[in-house]
């Protein structure tokens, strides 16, 4: 099940999602895949370091964890393929021009932006004229 590999498209197609909730990005220097399970990760990857892990800032706060920085999630609603070549280069080069920092992570059907929380309103409305002015080429 192939998505979209066509830059054109992809950008055109982008329709970018906000998540309600706020992530924080944590880190576990001794701990291996499948531990904080408890905190629900929606993302988890193992570096030398450590584990990273990507949970909803609530959760991490409750359990005392700490982190820094505090990020939106925008999903992008096409179906890119994971061979595209281009979708992550203009996008970062857009949020890029306005200084917005981008943390990207693929899953297998879509790509998510995680971005500094008082800055998605703004990044939100970057993606949406990406899209836009794909649409009219």
């Amino acid at each position: 099940m192939n998505g979209i590999s066509d830059l054109s498209r992809l950008l055109a197609s982008l329709s970018p999602a906000l998540s309600p909730k706020t992530y924080v990005f944590l880190t576990r220097p001794a701990a291996v895949y499948g531990d904080g399970g408890e905190l629900e990760p929606i993302a988890s990857f193992v570096e030398r370091e450590g584990l990273t892990l990507i949970v909803p800032k609530d959760r991490a706060d409750r359990a005392g964890e700490s982190y820094a920085g505090e990020f939106g999630l925008l999903s992008l609603g096409v179906h890119s393929d994971l061979e595209a070549v281009g979708l992550t280069a203009a996008i970062a080069s857009a949020l890029s021009e306005r200084g917005i920092s981008a943390n990207v992570v693929a899953g297998f059907y879509h790509d998510h932006l995680f971005v500094p929380v008082s800055r998605t309103g703004e990044a939100m409305t970057i993606l949406r004229q990406l899209a836009e002015s794909d649409q009219s080429k």
